[in-house]
């Protein structure tokens, strides 16, 4: 592909418009699609374009096709009321595709500019789309969300992010689909080609020999129940339906096993369970230990302190007792609170404060869970389980993973299988199997391959009756985490920088 450097601008509206054609492309490989091989294609082709037009400009747009694509179902949580918040739901997408456009413009942008010819040009833009993924993932609160390595969920593949991360995957992905133009000699091109294939195929096999190798039993039995009670999100808390939303989770809870599954050991219900606080229940904890006939039960709950309120998690034993408690630590901006809301109050504006009940309060810290012979497990609310690096790998390393979520915010579309694609990669990053409550879709037991064992479909009210997947050993990623990418990306781009500007420099001594 070459476009000449001085084409005529009555192309540019076509150029940009198949930069963002190709970004579309990319998110095609993304969940609920999975078309890797048409993410990689798309990649592939647009590397030259943006080389040998305007990297800034073929980012912005690129990044604005993925972003329409993959983020569609921003949409959604406006329309639980239409006919308040309806009217925001394009502007909602437009910004939020906007967003990831602007962090794949400055990506290919800068990246660019790290090199002096073509190919490390080409290795500047491979290092600034993983810089731009890397900061998405961190920077205000983070947004590790349809990252480039999450392509390979389906495939083999993903199994190498046990070593890499899912961002350490998408730096592999974007150097195997750079490397035609990584090649100094245009002729030898075929020969990057050929490498790339071989990287790619040894990647299939480890990951495939990894799927295949057992996991050790786990010693001690545990067996579940994970409720999915299908609660349409806008009637979920009218005052006419809220008390029949929980009496279906008492009849699933309560509900014998099907011939042949386990009694459970614990029950599972999803986020904001209960239409009640867990500091003034009344007699609804009451009502889930009956449910549950001394089967304790983790279930997600409101609680209020003072001015304050929380998202929480709350194990409920024999007589509606409460062992154990979590308070959701990473709260969705402008979701559950407005940033910088507390700091507002200090000056007298308390429309947006968390401290006056305009929204949650951050838990205090992130803890895990000690269930007795249930295990350790690690407790994540809805958004949570996308931030990798938040979670515990090691000392101490949890048995398990918890996640209670409320997908129906997010419609039917693309938002709750994407969610769960998250879920998936936490347990082959850490080897630890993850049990996922959904109010509706996707509800599901994970083994430590991130391998579905046993769900519930979009829309469907059920139960999932299944023992506890064992874990995985410890993970060389559960160790390592993704700094030593950073420290990695900070030196490459550091010698990029420092050999494209001697380049320079020679180039305009020889030229006096």
């Amino acid at each position: 592909m070459r476009v000449p450097a001085g084409y005529n601008p009555i192309w540019r509206p076509l150029v940009w418009g198949l930069a963002a054609l190709l970004g579309a492309g990319v998110a095609f490989g993304q969940a609920p699609f999975g078309h890797w091989w048409l993410a990689l294609i798309a990649l592939t082709f647009l590397f030259p374009l943006a080389l040998r037009t305007a990297p800034f400009k073929a980012g912005l747009a690129a990044g604005m096709g993925y972003g329409l694509v993959t983020m569609f179902w921003i949409i959604d949580p406006f329309f639980v009321e239409p006919e308040i918040y309806g009217w925001m739901a394009p502007f909602a997408l437009f910004f939020m595709a906007s967003g990831v456009g602007v962090f794949w413009a400055l990506g290919m942008g800068l990246g660019a500019k790290l090199g002096a010819g073509e190919p490390s040009r080409a290795l500047g833009m491979v290092l600034g789309l993983f810089a731009a993924d890397f900061a998405r993932s961190y920077i205000f609160t983070g947004f590790p969300w349809v990252l480039f390595g999450h392509i390979w969920l389906d495939t083999p593949v993903a199994q190498w992010a046990s070593v890499v991360g899912a961002l350490g995957l998408g730096l592999l992905t974007l150097g195997i689909a750079a490397a035609p133009w990584l090649v100094p000699v245009p002729g030898k091109r075929w020969l990057a080609d050929l490498v790339a294939a071989v990287v790619l195929g040894l990647l299939w096999w480890g990951g495939d020999a990894r799927l295949k190798d057992p996991l050790p039993e786990r010693e001690t039995p545990i067996n579940l129940r994970i409720l999915q009670p299908n609660a349409p999100q806008d009637l979920k808390w009218d005052p006419d339906y809220a008390e029949e939303f929980f009496f279906r989770h008492l009849d699933l809870t309560a509900e014998p096993p099907a011939e042949g599954k386990p009694k459970p050991d614990l029950i599972l219900w999803p986020e904001t369970a209960v239409p009640f606080l867990l500091n003034r229940p009344g007699a609804g904890l009451e009502m889930v230990a009956e449910a549950a006939q001394g089967i304790p039960v983790a279930l997600g709950i409101q609680r209020g302190e003072g001015m304050r309120y929380y998202n929480s998690l709350a194990v409920v034993g024999a007589g509606g007792t409460v062992s154990a408690t979590y308070d959701k630590v990473h709260l969705v901006p402008f979701g559950e609170y407005i940033p910088f809301g507390d700091a507002f109050a200090k000056i007298g504006i308390t429309a947006f404060a968390a401290q006056a009940g305009n929204g949650y309060s951050a838990g205090a810290n992130r803890t895990l869970l000690d269930l007795g012979p249930l295990g350790v497990v690690q407790p994540l609310i809805c958004y949570e389980a996308v931030f990798a690096h938040e979670i515990q790998g090691k000392n101490p390393r949890p048995d398990w993973l918890l996640q209670i979520t409320n997908d129906a915010w997010f419609g039917t579309s693309s938002g709750p299988y994407q969610h769960l694609a998250q879920a998936r990669f936490r347990s082959i990053e850490f080897g630890l199997p993850l049990a996922r409550s959904a109010n509706t879709g996707v509800s599901a037991l994970i083994d430590a391959r991130g391998r579905m064992v046993e769900s519930l479909p979009m829309g469907e009210q059920g139960v999932i009756d299944a023992p506890l997947p064992p874990s995985a050993t410890v993970t060389i990623y559960a160790g390592m985490g993704d700094y030593p990418f950073l420290e990695g990306l900070a030196i490459v781009a550091l010698t990029l920088f420092a050999t494209a500007r001697f380049a320079r420099v020679d180039r305009r001594k020889k030229q006096v």
